[in-house]
């Protein structure tokens, strides 16, 4: 069977071919639903399906446009992160004892999807408690990576990158605290966008069985993820600006422009190199060839700053206060174990594994001052964006691993360019952003030698997400962007 000619089209796309009348919401949600079913089985990457719901709701998109309305996301399939609460849905986050819960309210930013018109197609797998570059759980199983059925899709949003990828859909929904929207992106070659911190509100994207109460991230954000970057900001507009629970405002929010809408108007600094954890000779190829196709296009490339705040700082200052938050929810039994290993470490030690421990049980106090120095890493990044546009580095060091469900995360390793490191250091790259709260735009840059998928992470300045996803946009345009897996293009 060959494939429709939708499959692979971009949401804009499909927008415009529904409002032209080339084609309807049913037909696009049957067309979605034939290709899960006849392709999933091989990736895993839609752990619920909810077609009936879906053609209803494409039934009554159908109808709105026959009458004339136009909404942002009206008649367009598309897929959630299985951890987002949608009612009447299983919402699990990979854990065994709540496989029976169901949420009686849609998410906040799945109730604006919906509002937009968004036809949804069902929830996408994740790791248990989304706590890991892979997805896999006893609930769904294992989710594969189309490009490579042997490796990882990523995580924490790994169904939705794989759905993306395979061609299942336009549009889906994710969320990042160490990568989770932007490591998939990277492993599965299509976009992803980690917004400012706060400017989606994500509440209803709770571990079961608490309550969807509205609440200020610390570290996570949600975001979009698609084939094009031109479709991150459809989905974006749609899910972002205050919870009215909370703020008592309208939800939507002015950003800014984007400073340049030209190439050449750029002026950005490109990295490749972190101080405590190398990248692969492919994704420093890609780099470098991405940054000499830039300056030949008239953009301003530097290869190095002294404004550039420091990057291994800032991953010992990211890791302490990542598992100072994720320590919190820790069962008794492994916090005990945690204060006990952390009590064995001489103050000399500043590995990354080290900075873990001591965040897992840092005091309040500690925090209050890992909050501080925080600050001045933000100040530092404004300093620097007074100078440069974006920044441009890595996601993470190596293109896709192979699967590796070991139990102790603690104990595994990655291997780039033949050399072992603790798999838990591959948060110092997504650290980058996620640390001073900055948008960062996940842009694929082809395929490694391999056939595996590589890109970067456009780091841009404080609620100015609009300017690394404009540069994604024109990257994309210039040289090319999401290439299909040849297993699932057809």
């Amino acid at each position: 069977m060959a494939r429709s000619e939708w499959s692979f089209k971009s949401a804009v796309e499909l927008s415009a071919a529904l409002s032209a009348k080339k084609v309807s919401a049913v037909e696009l949600t049957q067309d979605a639903i034939t290709r899960i079913e006849r392709h999933d089985g091989k990736i895993n990457a839609i752990c619920v399906r909810d077609f009936d719901r879906a053609l209803g709701a494409a039934r009554e998109a159908d109808a709105a446009l026959a009458r004339g309305e136009r909404k942002p996301l009206l008649g367009l399939p598309l897929m959630i992160k299985e951890s987002f609460n949608i009612a009447g849905l299983p919402t699990t986050w990979g854990f065994v004892p709540q496989k029976d819960f169901r949420p009686a309210e849609d998410a906040l930013p799945v109730a604006r999807i919906k509002e937009a018109g968004g036809v949804i197609l069902g929830k996408t797998n994740v790791p248990v408690g989304l706590a890991d570059w892979q997805s896999y759980n006893d609930i769904y199983g294992t989710t594969n990576n189309p490009y490579d059925l042997g490796r990882t899709p990523g995580g924490s949003s790994g169904g939705s990158s794989a759905a993306l990828a395979a061609g299942y859909c336009a549009l889906a929904t994710g969320s990042d605290i160490g990568g989770s929207l932007r490591v998939p992106a990277f492993h599965c070659g299509i976009f992803a966008h980690k917004p400012t911190i706060n400017l989606c509100p994500a509440r209803g994207e709770t571990p079961p069985p608490f309550p969807a109460l509205p609440r200020e991230g610390d570290l996570a954000v949600i975001g979009p993820m698609a084939r094009t970057a031109a479709d991150l900001s459809l989905l974006l507009d749609v899910m972002a600006g205050p919870d009215p629970l909370d703020a008592g405002v309208a939800y939507k929010l002015d950003l800014p422009v984007a400073r340049h809408q030209s190439l050449r108007d750029f002026r950005v600094l490109v990295i490749d190199s972190h101080p405590l954890l190398p990248t692969d000779r492919d994704v420093r190829g890609a780099i470098d060839k991405l940054a000499t196709d830039l300056a030949k296009a008239g953009v301003t490339v530097a290869r190095e700053s002294k404004l550039l705040p420091d990057f291994a700082e800032t991953s010992r200052l990211y890791m302490r206060m990542l598992l100072g938050f994720l320590g919190a929810f820790f069962l008794p039994e492994e916090l005990a174990e945690s204060q006990a290993r952390a009590s064995q470490l001489s103050p000399e030690d500043r590995s990354l594994g080290a900075e873990r421990l001591r965040g897992t049980i840092a005091s309040h106090r500690a925090w209050v001052l890992d909050a501080n120095a925080r600050a001045g890493l933000r100040a530092r990044w404004r300093a620097l964006f007074r100078s440069f546009d974006a920044v441009i580095c890595p996601i993470m060091p190596t293109p896709a691993f192979p699967h590796d469900h070991s139990p102790e995360q603690s104990l595994r390793c990655i291997s780039i360019d033949g050399t072992d490191y603790p798999y838990s250091d591959q948060l110092a790259w997504p650290g980058v952003a996620t640390l001073p709260g900055l948008p960062a735009t996940a842009v694929p840059l082809g395929l490694s030698k391999d056939g595996l998928p590589v890109g970067v992470q456009i780091v841009g300045p404080w609620l100015e997400d609009r300017t690394p996803l404009k540069l994604a946009e024109l990257i994309e345009r210039e040289f090319g962007g999401f290439k299909p897996p040849k297993m699932f293009d057809d």
